[in-house]
């Protein structure tokens, strides 16, 4: 999926200080990242820039509330994500994007491709383990979680899986 030309940010001609940008992008837009973690989700991305002499200042923030699969269930719920990214944009002989909070643009340009750092500072806040609220509270029934506590093995500590263990467990007493 090509991406879109609607997510860059032109600064040439802009007034030193600072400006004030808003943007909108769902779950779509992720797909042109093969990124497909997401149910759906709306997210407003909000940037301040603050346009000096020799460089540019970015402050990138995004709110949204994304329909994710819990990680343990499988079950749909609503999770709500807020994400945050500082960006340094300096001039330089070449393009250059290696450091994660410093890019290098050549002398001349006008504008940047914002899609990159879009996608990076959404999909880096989504925490590695999304756990539904009705698990932590008990509320949530499933099937699921029902055979998962067939398996819990902290529940009878009477149970043991192999002898060896109770001889490091008489070290302890």
């Amino acid at each position: 999926m090509k991406r879109s030309d609607k997510h860059i940010l032109k600064f040439s001609g802009l007034k030193d200080g600072l400006h004030e940008f808003s943007y909108s992008i769902k779950e779509d837009f992720f797909k042109s990242f093969n990124y497909n973690e997401f149910n759906s989700g709306h997210f407003k991305i909000k940037i301040q820039l603050i346009k000096k002499p020799t460089i540019l200042e970015l402050k990138f923030s995004s709110s949204a509330i994304i329909n994710v699969n819990c990680s343990i269930s499988n079950e749909p719920f609503d999770y709500n994500l807020v994400s945050n990214l500082d960006l340094v944009v300096n001039f330089g002989e070449y393009f250059d994007d290696s450091n994660d909070e410093l890019l290098i643009l050549p002398f001349g340009s006008h504008s940047i491709d914002l899609d990159q750092y879009f996608y990076e500072m959404i999909v880096l806040s989504v925490p590695i383990k999304l756990i539904h609220p009705g698990i932590e509270d008990g509320t949530l029934k499933s099937e699921i979680l029902n055979r998962l506590k067939e398996f819990d093995i902290n529940k009878e500590k009477s149970v043991n899986f192999d002898p060896r263990w109770n001889k490091l467990n008489e070290l302890k007493k």
